[in-house]
């Protein structure tokens, strides 16, 4: 007879969209945790039809549904860290805040998906106030990119000197800590991101990825970061190793399908 091991690993939650090519949202976030040797639980927030080409159908899921997701994992098996991505809406943000609060989820990354990487806006303007008012506040780490950091900093992001004035700015919208990615600038910036808690200011870089597979970096990204949080590291430790993570994944990114594919999430097991 073998006897169990009733392991007990911790737990990390990722409040997001489902993308049905598997490169991004809920699906990279659960890749992400299990490589991580975190258990990963979901509350899907809506549902959309996409491949690496481009995205031609979204549903949002109820505002009470999403709620009533989050309660269902945290009342029972617990949360020692979570992650935002895509929000969609007003009455999502506004009932996601709620719950973190209500639930006592301490630990919150808040990857404030608003801005594509090419600086389309994604959700309107509504939904920008309450992530702004309503859920930035309770983070522990916020991940803006550029364009999403220009919106919250309220000005244009065209230098080092610009993302670091932007994070300090960012930080007083109520964050622990900012992290300003660096994904959508260029030149030598590009992949330098500046992180600021109140405290600290540092500019973190990793090396340069050749690559046009990089669909889900920044999803993969803040869930590395909710792993190693849900693990015990310290926030910027957990900055550090989550960046290390993606970078390894872009190394091992995935060519599939016509367009941009994904990052090799479990690149350990895939063939050399």
């Amino acid at each position: 007879m073998v006897v169990s091991l009733h392991l007990v690993p911790p737990v990390a939650l990722t409040i997001a969209g489902s993308d049905s090519g598997g490169g991004a949202g809920i699906q990279a976030d659960l890749r992400t945790f299990a490589f991580h040797q975190v258990h990963g639980t979901s509350a899907l927030t809506c549902v959309t039809a996409q491949n690496t080409v481009g995205v031609t159908r979204v549903d949002a899921l109820p505002a009470e549904a999403v709620a009533a997701q989050m309660q269902a994992v945290a009342r029972d098996i617990g949360v020692q860290a979570a992650k935002t991505g895509m929000l969609l809406n007003q009455p999502t943000i506004t009932v996601v805040a709620e719950q973190v609060q209500a639930l006592g989820i301490t630990q919150l990354v808040v990857d404030p998906v608003m801005v594509s990487r090419t600086g389309a806006q994604l959700i309107d303007d509504g939904a920008i106030a309450a992530l702004r008012q309503r859920l930035i506040p309770l983070a522990t780490i916020l991940t803006p990119n550029r364009y999403e950091a220009q919106i919250l900093a309220g000005h244009a992001i065209d230098s080092l000197e610009a993302m670091q004035a932007a994070a300090t700015r960012i930080q007083r919208l109520g964050t622990m800590a900012v992290l300003v990615k660096g994904g959508g600038m260029s030149g030598a910036l590009r992949g330098v991101d500046v992180w600021f808690d109140g405290q600290n200011l540092e500019v973190l870089t990793t090396e340069t990825v050749e690559t046009s597979h990089t669909h889900g970096t920044g999803c993969t990204l803040s869930a590395a970061i909710a792993a190693n949080l849900a693990l015990g590291k310290a926030p910027l430790l957990a900055v550090q190793l989550a960046k290390r993570y993606v970078t390894d994944a872009l190394k091992h990114s995935l060519a599939i399908g016509n367009g941009q594919g994904p990052v090799g999430h479990f690149f350990p097991l895939l063939s050399q």
